[in-house]
């Protein structure tokens, strides 16, 4: 069952997060330029967008770190700048970089910010326990988290932000750093967490991420939210299908680009690391039917029109759109977490 949260005149009813027309400069730069956004109680919003769009500043202003010079926002029925120490007991913060005492034992975090939540002493030995076990960090609790690994220290952080089981929790790129087991019992984590009727405030790098957790998302690019939905509603923003294909060595990418263009709609992409390119398309079958003919035809010789290698095929295939392909349509590049790949920027002279 959600959390009932008390929203004063103005906050919007049935919201746990609200903010109206955010704007903050440093210096000369606008970072936020008339954000808004809205969380309904129990839900997860995904706030997507590249580096510097303005995704931190938007966090640090929400959890009362930073001060906006303008507009208004309310998380958890208060006013994050009228309010700021009520926000503060009822929200949970895990930011972009793990904050740990390095001095303290991993048991030692989690009883301190216990304490200063003002739990007694037998509540606060008990919930750091108990997350110990849950981030799977019982075998280390009694070493100094100087000596914890990276992944480890992110696991740490992340069990402090849930110490007070706060009606609203933000995870500013909670999983950057983490193992993928430790990125899926993070997963696990926040899915309990809105089980529980928590709302949960997500920045991320990984789309597939996004994706998988949030009911719905806000792409944020030069400090302004772009775009808006459910991340099916953004898919379908994209339109279409895409074809997309593997090819066996480097030196075909630019062979496989070109027959691809011929074939779809707009500038194909191109992930070099995994020797994958992608490509829109008006009509998926037909576009396969003739992506694989013109394939066959080059033949095992170079294609003079193409000026490129022949191709190996390894696979090929249409798929639906991604929030991938959602975020290079809006923003004009990949997300930062998208190891290797290429807009139609790519140096392959697109």
């Amino acid at each position: 069952m959600a959390h009932s949260v008390a929203h004063p005149a103005g906050s919007g009813s049935g919201l746990a997060v609200r903010a109206e027309g955010l704007v903050k400069t440093f210096g000369t730069t606008r970072a936020l330029d008339g954000v808004d956004l809205e969380i309904p109680t129990g839900t997860v919003l995904g706030l997507l967008g590249p580096n510097g769009a303005g995704k931190t500043t938007t966090v640090r202003i929400l959890t009362t770190l930073l001060r906006a010079d303008g507009g208004r926002a309310w998380v958890a029925g208060h006013d994050v700048t009228e309010q700021p120490d009520a926000v503060r007991r009822r929200i949970g913060l895990s930011g972009q970089y793990a904050a740990v005492d390095n001095n303290l034992t991993g048991y030692e975090n989690l009883y301190l910010v216990a304490r200063l939540y003002g739990m007694s002493r037998r509540a606060a030995k008990a919930r750091a326990n108990a997350l110990l076990e849950r981030f799977q960090l019982a075998e280390v609790a009694g070493r100094p988290a100087k000596e914890y690994s990276g992944g480890m220290r992110r696991r740490l952080d992340l069990a402090g932000a849930l110490i007070a089981e706060p009606a609203v929790v933000v995870l500013d790129e909670p999983t950057t750093g983490l193992d993928p087991r430790g990125r899926h019992d993070a997963w696990e984590v926040v899915g309990e967490l809105v089980a529980g009727g928590a709302t949960v405030l997500l920045t991320t790098q990984y789309l597939e991420e996004a994706d998988r957790l949030a009911d719905m998302i806000a792409v944020i690019d030069a400090g302004r939210v772009i775009a808006r939905g459910t991340p099916d509603q953004l898919k379908a923003q994209v339109g279409g299908e895409r074809l997309e294909l593997v090819v066996a060595e480097d030196d075909q990418l630019a062979t496989a680009r070109a027959v691809l263009a011929q074939v779809g709609v707009g500038e194909p992409t191109v992930n070099r690391q995994l020797r994958r390119l992608s490509i829109a398309v008006d009509v998926g079958p037909k576009a396969l039917l003739e992506a694989v003919r013109r394939f066959d035809a080059a033949g095992p010789e170079p294609d003079p029109a193409t000026e490129g290698a022949p191709v190996q095929v390894l696979d090929i295939g249409l798929r639906r759109p991604t929030l991938d392909d959602v975020f290079l349509a809006l923003t004009g590049r990949r997300a930062e977490g998208a190891d290797g790949s290429e807009g139609s920027e790519g140096e392959d002279g697109a």
